[in-house]
């Protein structure tokens, strides 16, 4: 039978992991599909379904080259993420039997690519598009929801990874 200090690596390990494929397969999904996000981008910056009496429509932007640099912007987000959470679940692996402060040493990747999750869906989606630009008043291109359930795991993950195993 394995120790709890152990099983409770192995969780933290595979936790991390998931979420580096969620990010993996988010990034994958925007780069092979690219205009069926690119869409969402775009109206949340034009802000043309937010209420049209609303007095914040001075902030939308109506380029396309800022709703390419900005999809394509959280897609290298979405990518590095990815790459740091598999990283780091690597090394949570390699690292399983190994001393306390060596597991705890290889967190690192691991908390670099959930912080860049919160940024892109708490500062990105949360901040950014739902306060800025409004987007909790479209109907049909308000992304909160998802942006909510997305960052609870994250935030659930980062304080899995910070419990104390032994």
């Amino acid at each position: 039978m394995y120790p709890t200090s152990f099983l409770l690596r192995l969780v933290k390990t595979i936790s991390v992991a998931a979420i580096g494929l969620m990010a993996l397969l988010v990034a994958f999904g925007n780069i092979t599909d690219y205009y069926g996000n690119y869409q969402f981008v775009m109206h949340v910056l034009k802000m043309d379904t937010t209420f049209p009496d609303s007095h914040v429509h001075y902030r939308s932007i109506n380029n396309i080259f800022i709703f390419h640099i900005a999809y394509i912007f959280i897609i290298v987000m979405e990518v590095l993420m990815s790459f740091c959470c598999i990283k780091g679940a690597w090394l949570l692996f390699k690292n399983l039997k190994s001393e306390a402060a060596i597991f705890h040493a290889s967190k690192n990747w691991a908390v670099a690519g959930i912080t860049i999750g919160i940024v892109i869906w708490f500062v990105g989606f949360e901040v950014i598009g739902g306060e800025w630009f409004d987007m909790w008043q479209s109907m049909k291109w308000n992304g909160l929801a998802a942006a909510e359930r997305i960052l609870s795991f994250l935030i659930l993950i980062l304080i899995l990874l910070h419990l104390r195993e032994e």
